[in-house]
């Protein structure tokens, strides 16, 4: 459930461009009757989408403060990049900039992870599982440099499936394309780390 609760913006963020992409003249009436005259047919899902994903962000942190009292950073900084783009993308009636988010974020987390690792010599990933896990120190660095490579790799494509291929594609590839190719690694992961685990416990 916490995954599908992480996931809530990128899944109405999809549902609400499908649905406004299925009925486009009230869609259209909708954004231009919001947003101001001057949108094109063709634009108003994408406008919407981003709307409805901005929102469900800020619910999406309330609901998180309501239960616990606090938010983590994470929460935080996806707010404010999606506030910056997804708020271009409304002002200036342009979907480049929300196709630039998902690439934004990737890029702000792998350059985290590296460079506290390179220039602090803080490994997060070690300070986010280590109290599940116990791996050897060579590992934590492995691992750590994966998900670097990871997040990076996956801003690249990204940007790649936004300009290389139709805007409904690259919507499909935001959800179950990112989805799955995170999963793919965290699978990988485990069959990696799975080798560790059983010497441990021998």
């Amino acid at each position: 459930m916490k995954f599908l609760f992480d996931l809530l913006p990128v899944i109405l963020f999809f549902a609400a461009y499908k649905l406004a992409g299925a009925s486009p003249e009230a869609s259209h009436a909708f954004a231009a009757g919001w947003l101001g005259e001057g949108i094109a047919v063709t634009q108003a899902p994408i406008l919407i989408a981003t709307a409805v994903a901005i929102i469900a962000t800020f619910v999406q942190i309330a609901i998180v403060w309501l239960r616990h009292r606090k938010v983590d950073t994470m929460l935080w900084v996806s707010l404010a990049i999606i506030v910056v783009f997804g708020g271009a993308t409304l002002f200036f009636h342009n979907p480049t900039f929300i196709k630039w988010k998902p690439t934004a974020l990737y890029w702000l987390f792998g350059s985290v992870l590296l460079g506290s690792a390179l220039l602090f010599r803080r490994n997060l990933i070690r300070k986010m599982l280590e109290a599940q896990v116990r791996l050897p120190d060579e590992v934590w660095g492995r691992l750590n440099l994966a998900w670097s490579g990871f997040f990076i790799a996956m801003g690249l494509l990204n940007l790649y499936v936004a300009y290389s291929f139709s805007e409904e594609t690259w919507v499909n590839f935001k959800l179950f394309g990112g989805m799955g190719l995170m999963f793919a690694f965290v699978l990988g992961q485990g069959f990696y780390l799975s080798r560790y685990l059983e010497e441990e416990s021998n």
